[in-house]
Parts: structure tokens; C-alpha cells; sequence
């Protein structure tokens, strides 16, 4: 880690502790509002908020999968624009591996999944059952392109059977759902990217060292 990136962390750190009290929405830094509304993107700062929280969620779950399956990303942003509100930056699969040591992007499919995982984390409100997962999997077909990557990944591990990949996805993030909140409330109270080193430092997870 770079000194301006342990900087960056030690007023992130600073400012969780100091905000710990708040909820997400109300601790959603200025410009992250601003930017919303004044690109036409929320008709007042209420919903700007919450859409904040909301992505900072859905890109920690990207991010915090990353960390865990072993791939490595250069940054993660909840920056609105285009076709994205927010983003993690530059994924490389290439290290990863499943548990038994499978092929190359053998677990891409948990990063794929893990930014819906982790919005229905924040609130408890995943699929219950066979059927509402079978519900949700049928509607779920844009989101970035994160759903066609998810099952394009699924075809060797899972024979394509998109309910027991998203299962596991589950059983994998659901107990990293206190990193997740951690790295989101991160994102939220800074106004820029959080480079991968810094990330991983307040998900309390270790970086993938490059080969």
C-alpha cells in the first residue's frame, strides 16, 4: 500500500468510527448526492441516497467476492454514469480457483452473483425457497451484464444448473455479509474510488499477491 493510499485509509477508518451510529443513507458523502441529481439520475437527494446505498452494497459484494475467490481488481467506484451506477474496476480471474484447485475462473460466477447476493444481504430479503429462487433467476437478465456472465461461468462447475450456483454464491457471501456492510459504509463516506489495497483493508480481507 502506497502512503497516499494508507492515508486514505486511516480518514476512512476515522470516519466509520466517528459515523458509526448512522445508517447507510445517511452517512452518503455530498458528492456521491450531488452527482446523482444534478446528472438527472434521482429527482431529489432522498432517492439519491438511498440509490447510493443501494449500489455501495451491490459493488462491495462484487469487491468482497473478489477478495475471497482470489481475483484482483485495480479499484471499486460507486460513481454513476452510463449505464452503470458504480463498478468494480479491472477484474482479473485469472488466480482464481475453486477449493479443490479448478480451473481458471472456476468461482468467476461468485463475483458475478454477488452484487444481487449482497443487496438482498443488506436487507434479508434473498429468495426463501426453490420457487422464489426459480422467480428471481427467470427475471434476472440485465444488471450490467453481470446475469450473462454468472451463467456462462456456471457451465463447467454446475452443468449450467443456475439455481445450485446461486446457492452456493449464497452460502459463500452470507457469512461475509459484516465485511460487505464494512467495505459499502467505506464507500459511501469517501467521494472517490477505493483503490484494490485500500478495499481490501477495510473488508478485513488479504490482497491477492500478483504472480
Amino acid at each position: 500500500m502506497t502512503p497516499a493510499q494508507t492515508r486514505t485509509l486511516v480518514a476512512i477508518e476515522r470516519e466509520l468510527d466517528r459515523l458509526i451510529r448512522y445508517d447507510d443513507e445517511s452517512l452518503v458523502h455530498a458528492a456521491w448526492i450531488r452527482q446523482r441529481y444534478d446528472g438527472g439520475l434521482a429527482a431529489s437527494y432522498a432517492p439519491a441516497r438511498a440509490e447510493a446505498a443501494r449500489t455501495a452494497w451491490h459493488e462491495a459484494g462484487h469487491a468482497v467476492a473478489a477478495l475471497t475467490v482470489g481475483a484482483r481488481f485495480s479499484s471499486v467506484s460507486i460513481r454513476a454514469g452510463g449505464a452503470s451506477a458504480g463498478r468494480v474496476h479491472r477484474i482479473r480471474a485469472s488466480a482464481i480457483q475453486g477449493s479443490a484447485g479448478g480451473s481458471r475462473g472456476d468461482l468467476a460466477f461468485v463475483i458475478d452473483a454477488a452484487g444481487q447476493v449482497a443487496e438482498r444481504l443488506r436487507d434479508w430479503t434473498l429468495p426463501a425457497d426453490a420457487d422464489d429462487v426459480a422467480a428471481f433467476l427467470a427475471r434476472w437478465r440485465g444488471d450490467g451484464g453481470d446475469a450473462r456472465r454468472f451463467r456462462a461461468a456456471i457451465c463447467g462447475r454446475f452443468a449450467g444448473n443456475e439455481a445450485a450456483a446461486w446457492h452456493y454464491s449464497v452460502q459463500v457471501l452470507t457469512p461475509l455479509r459484516p465485511r460487505i456492510a464494512r467495505l459499502a459504509r467505506g464507500l459511501l463516506v469517501h467521494p472517490r474510488h477505493l483503490p484494490y489495497p485500500v478495499a481490501a483493508a477495510i473488508a478485513g480481507l488479504p490482497t491477492t499477491v500478483t504472480p
